[in-house]
């Protein structure tokens, strides 16, 4: 069985210019090296247009793809899109060129994780060289992680489920890593709930009050009492809710009009003491009392992308951090830091953690990933799978 080289499919990955959501070709990529590894490979598309041609870039691309039938099924989950360049006259090269300069491949996507899923996949060869493993080794690639994140690993998961799909346990290959390769591993990430809020009062001269209804001073109200608000003090290894306040829009040009609408909009990420159904109650219900004393209308829009999520600390994590100290001599911290992932839809199936690259350049100008580190990861990745099959007896 043909080894793959780690830095080769990167910077094959990397020349698919596979911004959200477009594909270009990244995941016919992915398909055909597990394919090439002896994988049953499935593709499933989502999205508005899916039942339509296929190729509308509206349809988001994923695969689930899994070799061997027994159990434990130890299943990498990753993405191929990624987030836009920027001014590409700002790089010091194409972004999508995936050029090497002095011993670093330079390109969008190269830790945010193009990166991650090649070493996977190059650390699974390794192991297939060796011989079968004792249980299954699966992927669930989507191309619609950077975007809104609502036709891909959730849908995906949602179907394996209804199929009665077994995953045992999951790495997200997500660069986890903050200072040097291995020093992070994410066991849990905080919810997000997005919130648009609009107040529509009545258009008038500024003259005559009387005559219109002025919404912001509404608007101005509602979103103090929701930000003044402490929402906890903290949860089991996470760091306390936060509400912050992006944006307030009026849109009115003209300094002598009571303008007729305003909006304000806000994030919340939350820890697991709150559910994002519980807060869509408490903020739907101040929207109600700001309406019912003011007798304008109040709308409320919100974007749930998922709740918090704590993978506890036991044999799964253990066996992943003993394989990071074991290869690269330093044991992972155990956080929750950070922004949110797809791990927050997977751990409907298994436990899931993440394990990856050194997110530093991640989304930004000159993203870039060292072949030292995307070696040094395929190695960990390596033990990681053989670490858990020891310590995993088949189903």
């Amino acid at each position: 069985m043909a080894l793959v080289d780690p830095v080769s499919l990167t910077r094959d990955l990397i020349r698919k210019p596979s911004v959200t959501p477009a594909d270009e070709g990244a995941m016919d990529l992915v398909q055909a090296e597990l394919e090439a590894l002896g994988f049953a490979c499935r593709r499933m598309k989502f999205g508005a247009s899916s039942s339509e041609a296929v190729g509308n870039s509206e349809v988001i691309e994923n695969l689930y793809a899994r070799r061997g039938t027994d159990g434990p099924n130890l299943c990498f989950a990753g993405h191929t899109d990624v987030v836009p360049t920027g001014p590409s006259g700002a790089w010091s090269s194409d972004p999508f060129a995936a050029d090497v300069v002095e011993g670093v491949v330079v390109g969008r996507g190269a830790v945010d994780m193009k990166g991650g899923v090649a070493a996977w996949i190059a650390a699974v060869s390794q192991v297939l060289d060796a011989g079968d493993p004792p249980g299954s080794l699966s992927f669930l690639i989507t191309g619609d992680e950077e975007g809104q994140a609502t036709h891909g690993t959730k849908l995906v998961v949602e179907q394996l489920l209804a199929e009665g799909e077994r995953i045992d346990a999951c790495v997200v290959g997500e660069p986890s890593s903050l200072q040097v390769l291995g020093d992070t591993i994410k066991i849990g990430r905080r919810g997000s709930l997005n919130v648009w809020i609009t107040v529509t009062g009545k258009q008038g001269h500024v003259a005559y009050p009387e005559r219109g209804a002025n919404p912001i001073p509404v608007l101005l109200d509602l979103m103090k009492r929701l930000n003044d608000r402490r929402l906890d003090e903290g949860y089991e290894a996470f760091q306390p809710s936060n509400l912050e306040l992006t944006t307030f829009d009026v849109g009115n040009t003209a300094t002598n009009v009571i303008p007729g609408q305003a909006m304000g909009r806000f994030n919340i990420r939350f820890n697991p003491a709150h559910t994002g159904a519980s807060l869509m109650d408490w903020i739907s219900q101040e929207a109600r009392a700001a309406q019912e004393a003011s007798g304008q209308t109040v709308e409320v829009e919100f974007l749930h992308s998922g709740d918090a999520f704590l993978t506890q600390e036991g044999t799964f994590t253990q066996a992943v951090q003993d394989a990071v100290e074991a290869e690269l001599g330093l044991r992972p911290e155990a956080s929750t830091t950070g922004g949110t992932s797809d791990a927050r839809f997977i751990r409907a199936l298994c436990p899931v953690l993440e394990l990856g690259l050194v997110g530093q350049t991640m989304h930004q100008i000159d993203e870039r990933v060292s072949e030292a580190d995307l070696h040094a990861v395929t190695r960990v990745y390596r033990r990681v799978i053989d670490t858990y099959f020891d310590r995993f007896k088949p189903a």
